[in-house]
């Protein structure tokens, strides 16, 4: 089942285009206007301190908090990291596909392998929008060990992030190469 989403790479890539440029959308058109242009804590990719995350909260406000909260974190945010997870297992899976070692793998092996290169990325994702979403909905939560714990979250995400796009780009490199 798994080796059937390689098949929908591109179904895949374009709706999770579509949904990033929509999250991204949201957030300079409108969820910067309610924290006074300050970013989202989610797009801090080198994390933030305490007094950073805390004037960020501050500046949206209870109204803003909610505001975020619903359009972003109950929404945006509950979907992105399982489309994101899936379009990053089947392009691993697609790319994996034009080298010969890697279809040597019984599918099991194969999406395994995506598996693991994928899922502590998503784990951390949906971990740090638990912990922003927290916060947001209830201010009090807020204190300087759970924003560093939030930010910590952030970098962690992007990192574990880094590691299949990475080996999603050597293996179109090494399958490029193959074929030249």
């Amino acid at each position: 089942m798994m080796l059937r989403l390689s098949r929908h790479a591109a179904a895949l890539c374009f709706v999770c285009v579509a949904v990033f440029v929509a999250m991204t959308a949201m957030e300079f058109l409108y969820f910067r206007q309610l924290s006074s242009g300050l970013p989202s804590l989610d797009l801090r990719f080198a994390g933030f301190t305490p007094d950073e995350g805390m004037a960020w909260l501050t500046a949206l406000g209870r109204r803003g908090s909610e505001i975020i909260l619903v359009w972003h974190y109950l929404t945006f945010d509950l979907l992105f990291p399982a489309l994101l997870s899936l379009t990053l297992v089947s392009l691993i899976l697609a790319a994996g596909r034009r080298l010969k070692n890697f279809r040597a793998l019984s599918a099991q092996l194969q999406s395994l392998f995506a598996l693991v290169l994928v899922l502590p990325y998503t784990l951390a994702d949906y971990a740090q929008n638990f912990a922003v979403a927290r916060m947001l909905s209830d201010f009090l939560s807020a204190n300087p060990d759970s924003l560093s714990l939030a930010s910590a979250l952030i970098v962690t995400k992007f990192a574990l992030l880094a590691i299949p796009v990475t080996v999603i780009a050597a293996f179109q490199l090494m399958g490029q190469r193959r074929r030249a």
